[in-house]
């Protein structure tokens, strides 16, 4: 079982923090740790941690990563740290009345981890605002599918092992 998920979060009105905090208490009887990290002052270091990761981040301006993520998202970007060992998933929030740049922020994180070596599970969630569903919701339930994906895949892997 997953011991530790990592959820960072890129938010620059609060929408993403609101959704890692409805992750967090849908999966609280999980029996995982669930550590919500804003990525303001983050470095790509974060990533030696113990557990996976769930990127939770708002799109901003043109398409562009939160300002709190600009500086995490380019420190990985310039130190190409490998991350062959990490396994991930990702949750894009965006209004699609913007269509060149609907949730490029969670895009942008994917494409970048993906070509540092992490490997996703499952498929990115991409909220759109423009719905006037609440994306807290709309995200704690794809992620509650998504984590028993992750557990599912950890227990196969397990098993391999052991034969």
């Amino acid at each position: 079982m997953t011991d530790i998920l990592n959820i960072l979060v890129g938010t620059m009105t609060g929408n993403a923090q609101l959704v890692a905090q409805e992750i967090e208490l849908r999966l609280e009887d999980s029996g995982t740790k669930i550590n919500i990290i804003d990525m303001d002052k983050l470095e790509p270091d974060v990533f030696q941690n113990d557990g996976d990761y769930l990127i939770c981040t708002s799109t901003y301006g043109q398409g562009d990563v939160p300002d709190n993520a600009r500086d995490f998202f380019n420190a990985l970007k310039d130190q190409k740290p490998n991350l062959a060992h990490t396994r991930y998933g990702v949750i894009a929030l965006g209004d699609r009345t913007y269509a060149e740049t609907y949730c490029h922020g969670g895009k942008k994180f994917d494409e970048l981890l993906s070509e540092l070596g992490a490997r996703r599970v499952g498929e990115v969630f991409f909220h759109d605002a423009s719905e006037g569903t609440l994306p807290e919701e709309e995200g704690g339930e794809w992620a509650e599918s998504w984590f028993a994906d992750l557990t599912s895949e950890e227990a196969s892997s397990e098993r391999t092992k052991a034969a």
